[in-house]
This record gives C-alpha cells, structure tokens and sequence, in this order.
C-alpha cells in the first residue's frame, strides 16, 4: 500500500494488465486505494496476476477480453462497472507489435491489420464502450499507453504508426469529451523491462547507454505517470502526451558521444 490514496472507492478497467506495464499499472492504483479489473488476451494469465495481487491485499479482479472483438470489450466493461460498482477510469495498455519484414514491400497486410487493430482500433472499442460510464461517474479518465515510438523511428513500421494514431485519437477524444467531464491523455514510454525483451539482455544493456538518466525504464515508472494522469492531481490536464523516456527523445546521446570523441581527437 502507499500512503496515498487518491482512488479511494474508485472503479478502474485496464487492459493488457497481465503482465508488465498493465500489470504495474493494476498494482500502483489498486495500491492507492481503487477496485481494478484487470483485463488480457491471455484470460489465464491475468487470473494469475491477479490472484498474486490479492493475495497482498490488492482489490484486483480479472477477465478475459480480446480488444480486437467489439463484444469482448462491451461485455468487459458491462462488468467492470457492474463488479465494482462504477467506472472512474480506465487505462488502454492493450497493444500488439509484429516484427518488420526484412524489406518494407515483404510487409504482409495482414501482419499491418493486427497491428493497427489491437493497438489502435482497440483503444478506440475501448473508449466508446467505457466513455458513457466515465461521463456518468462525475471524475472520468482515460489514460492510453502509446510509446516514443510515435515521435521517432525506432523500427516497427505498423506497431509505430498505430501508436503515432494513438496521439491523434487523444486529442480528438479530449475535445469530444471534455464537455462530458472525462480527461483522456496519453503516456509514450521508452524502453521498458517487460517480458518482451526476455532472453535479449545484451540489447536492454547495449540501449541502456542512450538514455540521459542512464538506465532503462521499470514497469513501475510507467504506472506513476499513469497514476497521475488519472487521479484528481491532473485535473486541468487532457489531450495531452506525456513522455516518459529517461530523456531518450530530448536528448542526442549517440550524437553528443559522437562529437565529444572526435573533439576529443581533435585535441589529442
């Protein structure tokens, strides 16, 4: 538990919160105070995520839910609000990545579709089933998990411009929400410890160099941003992308490397 406890009585959906980043997010506002149902693909695994969290006290439920399924989504948020009473916030940490094709014309359509349909059309079945019980709830949010590869080319041509929509939908969702009472921001990560980059540690170790603060993100650095944006503290806050990058996309690294070895040579 925090000492914190800005979502006393509220109700929370997450999505993709079986493990890493969900998952942090479910703890950090179950921990301060909220009722969460988690919700993943992988129905078993998020049962087993939550049964860890509630084991320490956490109110975390769980379900099943496809965001690539319209159905899957009205029925998961019918039982949010019915489980735990109402909807105060829910936080769009679904997504899905499909490694680039050697060549960009060997991309196949159908690698592209998943992408955009999971990580971005499945923001938006999210938001529109969920939107009328934030707007009831009187302190609605919407937080969304994009990522810096909006902002800068990282590699996944599909997965980064789903993400790129991700700011667009934000924006254009804060303006038709606002009248409605519901914030609605975005959060773009950098490089995160999650379960993704399991037996990759050499490249978490070669990237960890790039980034100013010198290392690369938690799961848990993510789930504070998110906390924030979700609780009262932003309550002038929305239509707005938060980065949480360590400094990687405000920053030059290699370049500045780069040029201080050289005058380095210079001066030899």
């Amino acid at each position: 538990m925090t000492d914190t406890q800005r979502f006393e009585g509220y109700g929370v959906l997450v999505t993709g919160g079986a493990r890493g980043i969900g998952a942090a997010v479910a703890r950090r506002l179950a921990a301060e105070g909220a009722r969460v149902l988690l919700t993943d693909a992988d129905g078993p695994e998020a049962a087993r995520t939550a049964l860890r969290a509630r084991e320490e006290g956490l109110a975390i439920g769980s379900a099943a839910c496809d965001v690539g399924d319209r159905s899957a989504v009205e029925a998961a948020v019918a039982r949010a609000v019915d489980t735990l009473g109402a909807l105060d916030v829910l936080v769009n940490c679904a997504a899905h990545c499909t490694p680039d094709a050697p060549l960009f014309e060997d991309e196949p359509d159908d690698a592209w579709s998943r992408d955009l349909d999971i990580t971005l059309t499945g923001v938006y079945r999210c938001c529109r089933a969920a939107l009328p019980h934030l707007a009831a709830s009187g302190r609605g949010a919407v937080v969304t998990i994009g990522s810096v590869n909006a902002l800068q080319d990282f590699g996944n041509h599909a997965y980064s411009a789903a993400k790129a929509g991700l700011g667009s939908l934000t924006r254009t969702l804060a303006g038709h929400a606002a009248a409605r009472g519901v914030r609605v921001n975005l959060v773009l990560p950098g490089t995160v410890r999650t379960s993704a980059w399991e037996g990759r540690e050499d490249e978490l170790a070669a990237v960890e160099g790039l980034y100013p603060l010198g290392r690369i993100g938690e799961p848990e650095d993510i789930a504070a941003a998110v906390a924030f944006l979700a609780s009262r503290d932003a309550a002038w806050i929305t239509g707005t992308s938060l980065t949480v990058d360590g400094g990687l996309t405000a920053v030059n690294t290699g370049f500045l490397s780069a040029v201080g070895e050289a005058g380095a040579r210079d001066r030899a």
